[in-house]
């Protein structure tokens, strides 16, 4: 089978990290997860785990070198024969111009799958994430914020991916299983 490299975008809400695991949890492939990398880093006794930490409960999205930063040292450590999936990071331009040139210097195939919703849809998901996680960042005083970034930040990659032919676009209004299933068959995958 040929090597793949799977990246998942869109607004937050709209099940990325859900849809990562489930297609990581039926290929096998290891998934990398840029929130899950920052929550982590958030949780230090650091400067760095304070910026983050404060950012994040503001709804900012993080710096994109510092995204990139875990990205490439994230990929670099892939064998080059594995497929892998990616969540998260590609929020940015710049981010999303550093994907299409590090996997096409490294000769990787790479497919951006964007999981679309709307902004009602985003918003529920959040207050309900928010009722079961305490997430600062998911708390509805935060949605504006994180509407805002998405519009202003993750658009205009996503547009960036849909000109380099490797965006699929994925109905994230249906039920998670649906998703999934439409996310194998647009990779065909069984």
């Amino acid at each position: 089978m040929e090597t793949r490299t799977i990246f998942f975008v869109g607004k937050p809400g709209c099940g990325k990290g859900t849809q990562a695991k489930l297609l990581a949890e039926k290929t096998g492939w290891p998934m990398f997860s840029s929130g899950n990398l920052f929550r982590e880093l958030e949780k230090e006794n650091t400067p760095v785990g304070h910026k983050l930490r404060e950012e994040n409960q503001k709804g900012f999205l993080s710096p994109h070198w510092f995204a990139m930063y875990l990205y490439l040292k994230t990929l670099f450590s892939v064998p080059g024969t594995s497929s892998v999936i990616f969540d998260g990071f590609n929020r940015k331009v710049p981010e999303a111009e550093l994907i299409v040139d590090s996997l096409k210097w490294l000769g990787r195939p790479f497919q951006i799958i964007n999981i679309k919703v709307s902004d009602e849809t985003m918003q529920a998901r959040l207050a309900k994430r928010h009722e079961t996680s305490g997430r600062a960042d998911d708390a509805p005083e935060i949605f504006p914020e994180r509407l805002a970034e998405y519009k202003k930040f993750t658009e205009p990659a996503i547009e960036l991916f849909r000109r380099e032919g490797v965006l699929i676009e994925i109905d994230g209004e249906k039920t998670p299983e649906e998703i999934a299933q439409s996310i194998r068959r647009a990779l065909n995958l069984k």
